[in-house]
């Protein structure tokens, strides 16, 4: 068997899913395999072309090799998938003309895989491209090499040679049509589609060369008829020509529309949950939400009523995770920024710095806890056809720096979905020459001066303006936790780097509503803060000193300063009042 017709499943140092399925003995295993139930489902079926895009260190690749895995004839899997989600399957289908009840052993490793990991064929390909001495004639670009090796280990197979020497017209490059004349069915295994859209952004010819070869395969009539299975995945979903996709056969799941695949497209509470509860953990489970969580799908109820009738549809809200990020807290029992792509940093740099109808200001406002509508309609699904600002939000949320909501059929609110894509995206921002130029910056050092200060009156009139923003809510206007945001979006980029900030921290006798602790630097105040509405700022100040908040402040020697700051907010004036006292 080769590496990409029917690959073996041998070697867990090659095969990620491999090598998680081991990490059972030690619990660190999230038993995704009922995703092998859905392909089961669709395996044969008018709706059998799936295209699943998702962002970097999302677990695209171990879900390929998970699919590789259970359907390659070149593989013996059947002990890997015992006990996991997908043994438990049953349906029923109709197989040559017989209805027949079915398990989840019904096409276990007996099926013809074309896997193509693009990754690794585009490494292949520049070795190829440096040795002349493997040069082959009219194989000159990445896709002539892609059907040529792919149309080499087919060949391989004796009956398929014999098929293929007998039709007319086979050349080195004619993948087409040698699969059809193999007379056989093929499940295909694309990871990493997107590549040539992303490697090659700037060689139009070679994308649609690239898309032309797909069509052959997935849209004409021939092509279609060799496959019971195809699944693409990558970060970008299928691109667009003139606002049509290129490959409209296939059922595209990405991150501005996931739809019922939504608890597939990373880890979802429930399994964070239960990972949290393993012996080594030392990680709170509220520290990895605040970390990694925060990409919301809404997702159809199961217990909708009759669809013939015309009743609002109830829908569930999932919160997806980092897998990868997750994975790496736990076993290092550190919470941290493990986002460490390098490229698609530099291409978050290149899109900020367009400038497009005012996006820096967008981004900076985003980063400091807003949420802005954006339109996809118009996203051509590339990192190139970028001419107005929703086309860059699009993208950022296909490459996950943003998360969003859907509000219609193509309106979506952005926003950053958690600490570590706030983490990396202010480092981003920092960076740039314009950082310290920004109106919000300016505004946050001017708060965080003003409490170190004791300026109650600038820190009130600055909160103020916060809370009179558009990113503030209308609906949320009047409660407590509206000031809880405009402080901490308001000292965001002076505290970001140097603080951590806890919200209902056990303090003294109670919980006290937020506090700012420095990371490392000594010289740097501790911030004790309650907030009031309808009240005074001096019950928000008795408040911490009654519950006694600071306590856990005064050990000895702990000579860092304790600044109390009370808060107060009257829904009826819409006044502000600040008293900050140095304990």
């Amino acid at each position: 068997m080769g590496i990409i017709l029917n690959p073996k499943a041998d070697n867990d140092s090659e095969n990620p899913f491999l090598k998680i399925c081991k990490n059972r003995i030690n619990g660190m295993f999230v038993d995704k395999t009922d995703f092998i139930c859905e392909t089961i489902d669709r395996f044969g079926m008018d709706n059998n072309l799936i295209a699943f895009t998702k962002p970097r260190r999302f677990g695209k690749t171990v879900t390929a090799q998970m699919l590789a895995c259970y359907y390659s004839k070149g593989s013996d899997c059947k002990d890997v998938f015992s006990g996991l989600k997908v043994a438990g399957y049953t349906g029923t289908k109709i197989i040559n003309g017989q209805k027949k009840e079915i398990t989840y052993e019904e096409y276990l490793n007996k099926c013809n895989v074309i896997y193509w990991d693009m990754n690794s064929i585009d490494d292949d390909f520049q070795a190829y491209k440096s040795d002349e001495s493997l040069h082959v004639d009219y194989v000159d670009d990445i896709v002539d090499y892609l059907q040529y090796v792919t149309l080499l280990e087919i060949r391989q197979n004796r009956e398929f040679d014999e098929k293929i020497c007998k039709a007319p017209l086979i050349g080195r490059k004619s993948l087409k049509k040698a699969l059809v004349a193999t007379e056989a069915k093929f499940v295909l295994i694309m990871d990493e589609w997107d590549l040539i859209y992303r490697e090659y952004r700037d060689d139009e010819t070679l994308q649609l060369k690239f898309i032309n070869m797909l069509k052959g395969l997935f849209k004409a009539t021939d092509g279609l008829a060799c496959f019971s299975l195809a699944y693409l995945t990558g970060i970008l979903p299928i691109k667009k020509y003139n606002s049509q996709s290129a490959l409209n056969t296939f059922d595209e799941y990405n991150m501005l529309q996931p739809d019922t695949f939504a608890p597939y497209f990373g880890f979802t509470d429930e399994e964070v949950t239960e990972l949290s509860r393993l012996p080594g953990c030392r990680i709170s489970k509220d520290h990895l939400r605040e970390w990694y969580e925060g990409y919301k799908f809404s997702l159809e109820a199961e217990d909708n009523k009759d669809k013939n009738k015309e009743e609002p549809k109830n829908h569930v809200l999932i919160d997806v995770y980092n897998p990868n990020s997750v994975c790496k807290a736990i076993s290092r029992n550190n919470c941290s920024n493990y986002w460490s792509s390098t490229s698609s940093n530099e291409e978050v740099i290149r899109l900020i710095n367009m400038n497009l109808d005012g996006i820096k200001d967008d981004i900076i406002s985003l980063i400091s806890g807003g949420r802005i509508q954006f339109d996809c309609e118009s996203f051509q699904n590339d990192m190139t056809t970028l001419e107005y600002k929703d086309q860059i939000f699009s993208l950022l949320v296909c490459l996950g720096y943003l998360g969003c909501t859907v509000e219609g059929e193509f309106l979506r609110t952005a926003y950053v979905p958690n600490r570590e894509i706030r983490s990396v995206l202010t480092s981003i921002v920092r960076r740039q020459p314009w950082y310290n130029a920004m109106p919000v910056i300016r505004r946050s050092e001017k708060l965080f001066q003003a409490i170190r200060s004791l300026d109650a009156e600038t820190t009130a009139k600055i909160v103020g303006g916060i809370h009179n923003s558009p990113y503030v809510s209308v609906i949320g206007y009047n409660k407590e936790e509206a000031l809880v945001f405009c402080l901490i979006s308001g000292l965001m980029w002076c505290a970001e780097s140097s603080y951590d900030s806890f919200r209902e921290l056990p303090a003294g006798k109670g919980f006290a509503d937020l506090v700012f602790v420095p990371k490392t630097r000594p010289d740097l105040p501790i911030m004790i803060i309650e907030f009031k509405r309808d009240y005074t700022a001096e019950d928000a100040l008795n408040q911490i000193k009654e519950q006694d908040y600071a306590a856990r402040y005064r050990k000895d020697g702990d000579e860092r300063e304790v600044l109390l700051i009370g808060l107060n907010y009257s829904s009826e004036t819409k006044e502000h009042h600040c008293l900050i006292e140095k304990m």
